[in-house]
């Protein structure tokens, strides 16, 4: 599928901070996964948006953890919860999650009912028989 007058519109980011930014439809769809502050403890002071906003431009640049812009969370701030996020499972259940509204979008089923593995997708050992 090629880009059109419409998708070049919705995808453009120019009135983002960065390139990487989330947009608030994205953001929309992302915020319900997030873990609630916790009931006990020092209440949660860091826009979680900011977080995967860090994560997102690390990602897209590839820059160090340090190097990372000063208008986002502290490095350790945004490494700790990439962390946690990555040790609980939270990054698999993101993915579901967007795959489903993306098959729904598309007016498919939000699971697939069926799967196809080839040959192609799938490597074998070279020696074969023996």
């Amino acid at each position: 599928m090629g880009w059109t007058d419409f998708t070049r519109r919705q995808y453009a980011r120019r009135a983002m901070r960065y390139a990487s930014d989330l947009t608030d439809r994205e953001w929309g769809l992302i915020s319900p996964c997030l873990p609630e502050p916790r009931r006990l403890g020092r209440p949660r002071s860091t826009d979680l948006r900011e977080v995967v906003n860090a994560l997102l431009y690390i990602a897209t640049t590839g820059c160090q953890w340090r190097m990372m812009p000063k208008d986002f969370p502290p490095f350790t701030t945004v490494q700790s919860y990439f962390y946690e996020w990555r040790a609980t499972g939270l990054w698999g259940r993101i993915n579901h999650h967007l795959v489903m509204e993306a098959r729904e979008l598309e007016g498919r089923e939000a699971s697939p009912s069926a799967g196809v593995i080839d040959s192609q997708s799938v490597k074998t050992t070279e020696s074969g028989g023996i």
